[in-house]
């Protein structure tokens, strides 16, 4: 009987979730319902799927509105309907551009404009498809109109937002937010109705009784709906079906490139090999998996005719089929990887592979699938309000001093004493005089909506790499809109579309293949006369024994994956050497192992032989590996398998549930009972079946993947070697795409480490990105962090074109320049190469340019050399404290040497490199701060980590614990002296600080 309700999604508008709205019928008696969200089909899906738990019949559609003025509510007959409604929305939405008036004729679906629309545009003929809906609040005026006159024509349209005077003072607040103005400036245009609710079905119908055409009218249009999507066991997978002509064809195509790429991968393929291929390829088939797999090959086979690097990791890496395609790089028999824990028969989503590209590629492989596949968009996600951030806007629509909404954004509340002002009062008076006495304080209004709100899906964005390739056209799921990167997007997310088999490729962005790139190109163009690298010779890498000392001398600094203090610090406890370890390195750092406290059994038993006999004996046959520690979510499956005897594909559905990812709680819960009883009856004890079990469970929730490390680790030895062997190369390329875990002022002093000579940015020299030449980087033009971008462009542009700069006065004949923009180019010291000192050059500039008429100064080209005035400028003074400080200020940086700033007495102290000979007591260190992080202790109090390189340029690692962490606090970069307690953990010092202190350095002359 509703055929105008509002969830949540209606954003900023509507107050509750599809299912409160299911709820909120089922109390009032509805038996069918129509989900009208405002210019929004986020929630349409699963209302239709939650309505199926209920007796009411579901219809969905939407409420086209301008701003807040409804044009129209369209209501689909059927799933055509629904996507007909999509593709009218949709371009509206694309385009950025206001409804009509009145649709377009859309045949499978029912208009109904409002009562005051219809009177507005004086409808008096109606096409089959329209209707005029009426309120309860709008019966009088009925009666008295010309439209009562079209007696098959009207309906009701009860508009449901609101199910109580608080949801609609939190709607009135929403509506504030969205307007950002103070509630009591709020138009009433831009509410809804406090009489916007669901009435009991009897008392519309009694609100109705004198106009029993409008109730068998909107009972006549409900009937004529009807809306579905198999969900759950009936779903279907509506993924691109086919990937050639037929499915035959694609199941040959399958095999010819297994066949074809087989000795690529094996060059001496054995028995297993040919078992694990002939066994995948019949659950792929079976299962009908297989266009899946040849859209991933076709993707991967574009990025390397255009030779983009790509990761393909996750649990994808698990599949014979895909390393043999190409699809990953990683062997899953070298590795002991199950198929099971990608596919099985008792998964019904389809497998799921996550590729990685470089952040630079990636939209143009987003491209190449929008224009090679037909229906095709980006997948949605919702951006929630946050609690803190709520509470924030709440303050403001309630005219609260910033002071204040500090105070009560970290949860302090002192406004009592505000409640008794008048301006408060009338704006709580706003509020609809709701309880005043019960809030005496616009603090506890604050709070108490804030807490409402929280949760509400606050506006639709783009999932961080979905992607959706369907055999049906996208509108018949989801209206699209048009993200900032002009990719259609769809309105639902990832859970939605999960339930209705529409299952996402993931296609991601990382700077880490970007660098490996760029590093490349950059050794070719520095280093003309070596062989050419092949980067993909993986094999070569993992044995080489100068990379792996990398690895366990913690050398992995701008390394993608491992270059972390925890990671680093973590290779050094496990003299990591080789690719396993990196593996189980990646794993064990995780909070599953690492919380259990297995990551330091498993350090010690890797360590330290004799501690394996701590093991449990079964897990440890089990798993001999990793010492029968479990480490990696497989771990989880061989337990089950082995241990409770439980299928490969019944193992994966109990770390599924684990992992809070199963379909079906009685189908874990079967499981879970089953590895119980199988324990049972092999004769183990329940003391030991539950110790098993907790591990399991303790561990299942934040486990890894085995192949997902194992992708990652190929990279990482990617990186390594170019870091191994042409350091300076790779580092520049790390500062070119935007660093990683450090600041760009680490990367630098890395690659100082490494052998490299910094330049500062050179007018004859650099570019816009850093360059190398020789062992020398010069920087790049891009770190000036107020340089024009233009200018930048006329200057490489004018070097390219006419030469070498040969003076100041050269470059001010052919580049166009405010003196703004020259003062950052000779502070920075990018004139050096005319030999004169920067003031020098500073007071030519000025003369030059003060001297010089405008339309001059604008004017590319000279047609004649032009013979400037020399001045005599008088000797001027230039402290190198001076050049220090237009570094930090003009690059956020400096390349000078920190500790020589330092104007404080160095005390007696030891260096890093010295650490292990003073385990257990108490030492001085000083210490350049790195990175720096607070962190929680089991208790849940703060503790900080911090990372230094003392003055020789070497690490060192200090806690704050949290008797300290608030007396020693960590302001910012500078040198820092550290006194504390050093620690030895497995051959990797650290310091615990009793105190700590920043050092004084000297001051900028000029100040």
């Amino acid at each position: 009987m509703y055929l105008n309700c509002h969830t949540y999604y209606s954003l900023r508008f509507g107050t509750f979730s599809e299912t409160e709205l299911l709820q909120l019928a089922v109390k009032n008696n509805i038996n069918c319902i129509a989900l009208t969200d405002i210019n929004n089909t986020s929630a349409c899906m699963n209302f239709v799927q939650q309505a199926k738990k209920t007796t009411i019949k579901p219809v969905i559609g939407v409420d086209f509105r301008n701003g807040n003025s409804q044009q129209f509510v369209a209501i689909a007959k059927n799933n055509k309907g629904f996507q007909q409604i999509n593709a009218y929305l949709s371009s509206f939405l694309e385009s950025k551009t206001n409804f009509p008036n009145k649709p377009k004729y859309l045949a499978d679906v029912f208009i109904v404009y409002p009562f005051e629309k219809a009177l507005e545009l004086n409808l008096t003929s109606f096409k089959k498809n329209e209707f005029v809906g009426v309120s309860v609040a709008e019966i009088n005026k009925l009666r008295f109109s010309y439209l009562n006159n079209y007696k098959d024509k009207i309906v009701i349209q009860q508009q449901v937002t609101v199910r109580n005077k608080k949801d609609f003072n939190a709607h009135r607040l929403l509506r504030a937010i969205d307007k950002n103005i103070l509630l009591s400036k709020l138009p009433k245009t831009e509410e809804c109705l406090e009489t916007d609710i669901m009435f009991a079905y009897q008392d519309l119908k009694n609100h109705f009784k004198d106009f029993e055409n409008v109730i068998q009218n909107t009972e006549n249009l409900l009937n004529q709906c009807t809306i579905n999507f198999g969900f759950n066991e009936n779903r279907t997978n509506q993924n691109l079906e086919v990937y050639t002509n037929s499915f035959d064809e694609d199941c040959q195509l399958l095999k010819k490139l297994c066949a074809e790429n087989l000795k690529k991968r094996y060059a001496n393929p054995t028995e297993k090999v040919y078992n694990r291929l002939e066994k995948e390829l019949k659950v792929i088939i079976d299962l009908k998996f297989v266009s899946f797999f040849l859209i991933n090959y076709d993707i991967i086979s574009f990025a390397k005719r255009n030779n983009f690097f790509h990761v393909g990791r996750g649990s994808g890496a698990n599949s014979i089929v895909a390393y043999i395609i190409g699809i990953t790089d990683v062997d899953p028999i070298e590795l002991d990887l199950y198929f099971e824990r990608f596919i099985n028969p008792f998964r019904a989503s389809p497998p799921d592979f996550d590729i990685d590209f470089s952040w630079k590629d990636r939209d143009i492989v987003t491209n190449y699938i929008f224009n090679r596949f037909k229906n095709v968009a980006l997948l949605a996600t919702y951006v929630t309000f946050k609690y803190r951030a709520v509470v924030r806007e709440l303050g403001k629509v309630f005219g609260l001093p910033k002071e204040e909404i500090d105070k009560l954004s970290k949860g302090v509340s002192t406004l009592g004493n505000y409640s008794r002002s008048q301006k408060l009062a009338n704006t709580t008076n706003n509020l609809n005089k709701e309880n005043k006495s019960q809030f005496d304080s616009m603090a506890h209004l604050v709070l108490k909506y804030g807490k409402l709100i929280e949760g509400f899906p606050n506006y639709v964005s783009v999932h961080s790499a979905g992607i959706l390739i369907l055999d049906k056209p996208i509108h018949y799921f989801s209206a699209t809109s048009l993200p900032p990167k002009n990719f259609p997007t769809v309105q639902f997310d990832m859970n939605i579309a999960d339930d209705v088999g529409i299952f996402k490729f993931d296609i991601l962005g990382q700077r880490g293949l970007a660098k490996i790139k760029d590093a490349l190109i950059l050794i070719k163009e520095n280093n003309p006369n070596d062989p050419e690298i092949d980067i993909t010779d993986i094999e070569r890498f993992k044995n080489d024994k100068n990379i792996n000392n990398l690895l366990k001398t913690g050398g992995a600094i701008g390394a993608y994956y491992v270059e972390s203090p925890a990671m680093r610090g973590l290779m050094q406890k496990l003299q990591t050497e080789d690719y396993l370890g990196l593996v189980a390195a990646s794993s064990i750092i995780r909070p599953g192992v690492s919380s259990s406290g297995m990551k330091d059994e498993f350090i010690k038993r890797h360590r330290y032989p004799e501690h394996r006999k701590n093991a449990n004996p079964i897990l440890l046959k089990i798993m001999p590996e990793t010492y029968g520690v479990m480490v990696y979510q497989e771990d989880v499956m061989k337990v089950a398998n082995q241990f409770a005897d439980l299928t490969l594909g019944e193992a994966d559905v109990l770390r599924r549930g684990m992992s809070g990812k199963y379909r079906s709680v009685s189908e874990f819960k079967a499981v879970e009972n089953k590895f119980i009883e199988n324990c049972r009856k092999k004769g183990f004890k329940d003391e030991l079946i539950f110790e098993v079990w907790n591990q399991i469970k303790s561990f299942a929730g934040y486990a890894f993947a085995k192949g997902h490390s194992a992708s990652y680790a190929v990279e990482s030895y990617q990186s390594l070697f170019l870091k191994c062997y042409y350091p300076i190369e790779f580092m520049t390329a790390v500062l070119n795409n935007g660093g990683g875990f450090y600041s760009t002022e680490h990367y630098i002093h890395e690659a100082k480490m490494r052998g490299a000579t910094i330049e500062l940015p050179c007018i004859n020299t650099s570019d816009h990105p850093n360059i190398v030449k020789g062992k020398t980087i010069y920087l790049g033009f891009g770190y000036l962090k107020n340089l024009e971008h233009l200018l930048i462009e006329r200057i490489l542009s004018s070097r390219q074109t006419e030469g070498l700069f040969n003076s100041l006065d050269d470059f001010l004949d052919r580049v166009s320049i405010s003196i703004e923009q020259l003062t950052i180019l000779i502070r920075i010291n990018a004139f050096r190469f005319t030999k004169k000192p920067k003031t020098t050059l500073l007071w030519e500039a000025t003369f030059r340019i003060n001297g010089t008429k405008k339309n001059e100064l604008l004017s590319q080209v000279k047609l004649f050399v032009v013979q400037h005035q020399k001045f005599k400028i008088p000797k001027l003074e230039n402290h190198w404290l001076e050049d220090v400080y237009d570094q930090l200020e003009l690059l956020d940086f400096t390349t000078y040497n920190y500790f020589s700033l330092v104007v404080e007495a160095y005390h007696k102290h030891i260096k890093a490199k010295e650490m292990h000979k003073y385990a257990d007591k108490n030492v001085l260190l000083y210490g350049k701060l790195v990175t720096t992080r607070y962190n929680k202790t089991s208790k849940g109090k703060l503790m900080r980590l911090s990372t230094f390189i003392d003055a020789d340029g070497n690490y060192f690692d200090a806690v704050h614990f949290t008797n300290v962490v608030h007396l020693y606090p960590i302001n910012g970069m500078g040198i820092y002296a550290c006194y504390g307690k050093i620690t030895n953990r497995f051959g990797f010092c650290s310091m615990n600080i009793i105190k700590s202190k920043k050092m004084s350095i000297a001051l900028n002359p000029r100040s």
